[in-house]
C-alpha cells in the first residue's frame, strides 16, 4: 500500500480524497492528524496548515517529497495516476465545468456551510457549549438559499452535475452536503427537489460510507432543526 492520506474523516476535505480513493479501488492508509495543535512533522508537509495531505510512498517515505497537500491537488493526481474509472470528464467544456462546480463547493460553499452551519453547532457542542443556532438560522435563511438555487439549476433535475456520470464536482457537493446533513439535515425536498435527491444518492454511496460511520459516531446529537 503506497498511499497514505492524513487527515479526519470529519473533514469535508479529506472526506472527498478519500471518497475519490474509495471510488476508484485503490488500496490506501488513512492516518488520523489531530491538528490542535499540529504537530511540527505535518506543518513541514502542510505549508497552507490544513489537511488533508497525501503521501505516496512510491516516491519518497519522508519530506516534502512524495507528499501532496490540499484536496483538489491530490484528487488530480489520483486521476492522473490512475485514469480507470474516471471521475473528470473527457470532454474539454465538461471538464472544465466541473473543474469550475469543485471549487465553488470547495470555497464558496464551504464557508457557508462551515462557518455558518457545522462551526457554530457542533464546534460549540465540542466545547461544551450549547449550539449556536442564531448564527446557523441566519446563515441557513439568508446566505445559503443562493447557493442552492445556484446548484439546484445545475442539477435541472438530473441525477449527476455535469454530463450523465459521477465527476468529482458531486463528490465535492456530496462532502458539503453530508457536513449540513450531520447537524441540521438535507436542504428541504419541498424547495429544491433536485439537490435533496442528490443529497440522498450521495450519502448512500459505498464510496462515502466508511467516513460518514465514523463521522455519525463523533457527532451524535440530534439535528437542529432551522425550519
Amino acid at each position: 500500500m503506497s498511499l497514505v492520506l492524513y487527515g479526519a474523516p470529519l473533514s469535508p476535505f479529506v472526506r472527498k480524497a478519500d471518497a475519490v480513493l474509495r471510488e476508484k479501488g485503490i488500496p490506501f492508509e488513512l492516518e488520523s492528524v489531530n491538528i490542535m495543535p499540529m504537530p511540527d512533522w505535518f506543518v513541514e508537509i502542510s505549508p497552507a496548515r490544513r489537511i488533508p495531505v497525501l503521501r505516496d510512498t512510491s516516491v519518497a517515505e519522508e519530506g516534502t517529497r512524495g507528499t501532496i497537500p490540499d484536496s483538489s491537488a491530490i484528487c488530480a493526481y489520483i486521476e492522473k495516476k490512475h485514469p480507470e474509472t474516471p471521475l473528470y470528464p473527457e470532454d474539454a467544456y465538461d471538464y472544465g465545468r466541473a473543474i469550475w462546480l469543485e471549487e465553488y463547493c470547495d470555497s464558496e460553499l464551504a464557508g457557508q456551510v462551515g462557518m455558518g452551519i457545522f462551526r457554530p453547532i457542533q464546534f460549540n457542542r465540542f466545547s461544551g457549549k450549547d449550539p449556536d443556532v442564531a448564527t446557523a438560522k441566519k446563515t441557513w435563511d439568508e446566505k445559503l438559499p443562493r447557493y442552492f438555487d445556484y446548484l439546484e439549476g445545475e442539477l435541472d433535475g438530473g441525477e449527476f452535475l455535469v454530463g450523465n456520470a459521477l465527476s468529482i464536482a458531486d463528490i465535492a457537493l456530496g462532502c458539503q452536503l453530508m457536513q449540513l446533513d450531520f447537524v441540521v439535515g438535507l436542504p428541504p425536498a419541498e424547495r429544491w427537489p433536485a439537490l435533496a435527491a442528490f443529497g440522498e444518492g450521495m450519502r448512500q454511496r459505498a464510496s462515502f460510507g466508511p467516513a460518514l460511520t465514523i463521522c455519525r459516531k463523533i457527532v451524535k446529537q440530534p439535528l437542529v432543526d432551522l425550519g
